[in-house]
């Protein structure tokens, strides 16, 4: 499998090392693979992140109006406990720092570990944990429901309301209030080459798609025989209909996510259907992402994310924010 690369064992440091040099608004913590914002601003610090190979998640997210710092660890592995208490360390203003934390095993213990050690010194840390994939519960690396593309709402949503100045407490509340709104579902066309593995992450008959699959090739629901955009769009939006209560002119934000070797022209035809099936249960859709949010190396396939939004999420959904990844 061909790979633009040097030595595996160098990917981390390299990406990093580029990343920094195209985003001039960034910077790295000393000399590691963390990246925060230029700038420190007298507010509430929100630090996410985990593996690499979801990009541009996290590190495109850090700026103005979303994360303060991302922690990249080495490929589909969690970042060690000391690289996120430097993030901590690195981007505390005073003001307390909230950890927005991807449902995995490694992710949740060594963030958690690195609160511990900040704590220690007296900052003030709390944590909100992103659960939104309703496909599977209790997986390959995660006990309890998976972290997934949803958790682009809660860097936005809750990155908008520390640049308003909402306190620490305030942030974790809006976070537990939030993360239950959000569900999403992917599908995989084609699983993706592990370049530190030498290894594809999952196998696929030529004719096959996983259903339900994780970010990492986790085993989604089932395999079945590969269908057209609509049909997966109906069956995905049917299970994410189940879990969220949405009625006649509730308001909603869409998320349609490439996992990586996904064209924009098929992410565009499953919104397409995935808009004229909402509208024709009367939701309002109020805002749609469509592109590469967190992606799973060359993977194929796409993920739907649906956020239920209320008066608050709303205003917060359509700040500013300036951002590699996300500008509005």
């Amino acid at each position: 499998m061909k790979k633009i690369i040097n030595k595996p064992e160098n990917i981390l440091n390299e990406m990093v090392e580029g990343f920094v040099l195209a985003n001039p608004d960034v910077r790295k913590i000393g000399d590691l693979p963390v990246i925060a914002r230029k700038n420190k601003t007298k507010k509430v610090s929100l630090i996410s992140g985990g593996g690499s190979g979801h990009e541009p998640s996290h590190a495109g997210f850090v700026g103005e109006g979303m994360l303060d710092a991302a922690v990249c660890g080495e490929i589909f592995t969690s970042p060690s406990a000391d690289k996120v208490y430097e993030a901590i360390k690195g981007t505390d203003s005073g003001m307390g720092t909230l950890l927005i934390i991807k449902n995995y095993s490694g992710d949740v213990m060594n963030f958690e570990m690195a609160a511990d050690m900040a704590s220690a010194e007296g900052i003030n840390v709390k944590k909100v944990i992103v659960n939104d994939d309703i496909a599977v519960e209790n997986s390959t690396w995660t006990v309890g429901r998976r972290g997934v593309a949803g958790t682009i709402f809660v860097h936005k949503i809750l990155g908008a309301a520390a640049e308003k100045g909402y306190s620490l407490d305030q942030l974790e509340k809006l976070g537990n209030e939030l993360i239950p709104n959000i569900k999403t579902i992917g599908m995989a066309t084609k699983p993706c080459y592990v370049p530190t593995s030498g290894k594809l992450s999952f196998e696929l008959k030529e004719d096959e798609i996983e259903m339900g699959v994780g970010i990492h090739g986790e085993p989604g629901t089932h395999k079945e025989k590969a269908k057209t955009a609509d049909e997966y769009v109906e069956y995905m939006t049917a299970q994410i209909l189940k879990e969220i209560d949405l009625k006649a002119n509730d308001e909603v934000a869409l998320i349609v996510n490439g996992l990586g070797d996904t064209t924009l022209i098929e992410l565009f035809i499953v919104n397409n259907k995935l808009n004229k099936i909402l509208s024709q249960k009367n939701i309002k859709i109020v805002k749609t992402f469509v592109g590469n949010y967190m992606t799973s190396l060359d993977m194929g396939g796409f993920s739907i994310s649906v956020c239920k939004l209320n008066s608050t999420f709303k205003e917060l959904l359509e700040s500013k924010a300036n951002t590699p990844a996300l500008k509005q």
